[in-house]
């Protein structure tokens, strides 16, 4: 299990923070809607839901016990009485017996968060028992090509010294799909595909330290393979063969091109 930083993914995930707002806007809310944000990390995204729903609420569920502390130290309920986190797998949300979850949302989204889970068949089946007849999805995630110059780089080092043996056996830590294998899985769900598409991005980040900050606290499943003492020099490295590749502009600022997987669907 990834044990992550919130406090610093907060203050590295601008791009992310901007694809949320990009993914809200399409939800063309009218303020008194139930809403489920899937994978709310840090909390920020669901408080800017939930402060556009004045007769509605909001609820962001995360599998980070630590980015559900965070949410609710940052968000409490004294100052946003309309919005809730709770810790919970997204893979279990049709199984969740704690709090009442089926059919009380009108809509669900996602940002930045599914391409973490291999099972997302589980995740769609869990959305779709949450929502309420006529309820909306809307995602937005890693799709397939992702960050694939980064990942190129990643393979280089990692079959070279002096990583090869830290990473023998490294198991897959993204699961980037493309809209044939979801456009099945948000049937099976009971989902009505209304915009389904592979979309490029570009992540554009402060120079070679917004570089290192991103990979610090975003490529976890790499950085906390290789311990401690070692673990900076794993950044720099990776930082160094990227900006080689790929140097950053006239205006010092890096970037890195991205493709998002963006799902619109509805429960009939």
């Amino acid at each position: 299990m990834t044990t992550w930083n919130p406090k610093d993914y907060a203050q590295h995930s601008e791009a992310q923070l901007v694809w949320a707002r990009e993914l809200i806007e399409r939800l063309a809310l009218r303020g008194d809607e139930a809403a489920l944000d899937v994978g709310c990390g840090d909390g920020k995204i669901t408080a800017e839901c939930a402060a556009r729903l004045p007769r509605g609420y909001a609820l962001g569920i995360d599998a980070a016990p630590e980015m559900i502390a965070y949410a609710r130290a940052a968000f409490p309920p004294q100052t946003h009485p309309n919005l809730e986190f709770f810790h919970l797998d997204a893979r279990r949300i049709a199984l969740e017996r704690r709090i009442d979850l089926e059919a009380r949302f009108d809509l669900a989204f996602s940002n930045a968060a599914l391409h973490w889970i291999e099972d997302q068949p589980a995740v769609l089946a869990g959305i779709a028992h949450a929502l309420r007849p006529g309820g909306a999805l809307a995602v937005s995630c890693g799709g397939r090509g992702n960050a694939a110059e980064i990942l190129e780089c990643l393979e280089a080092m990692l079959a070279a010294e002096p990583w090869r043996e830290t990473f023998r056996d490294f198991p897959q830590p993204y699961f980037f799909y493309g809209p044939k294998e979801w456009d099945a899985w948000l049937r099976e769900a009971g989902l009505t595909v209304e915009r389904l598409e592979l979309v490029p991005k570009e992540m554009v980040l402060a120079g070679r330290e917004g570089l290192a900050g991103w990979v610090r606290t975003t490529w976890l499943p790499y950085t906390e393979r290789v311990d401690a003492e070692r673990r900076e020099a794993f950044i720099d490295e990776l930082a160094e063969r990227y900006l080689a590749r790929h140097p950053l502009d006239a205006e010092g600022l890096c970037h890195v091109r991205m493709v998002r997987l963006e799902a619109q669907a509805r429960k009939a």
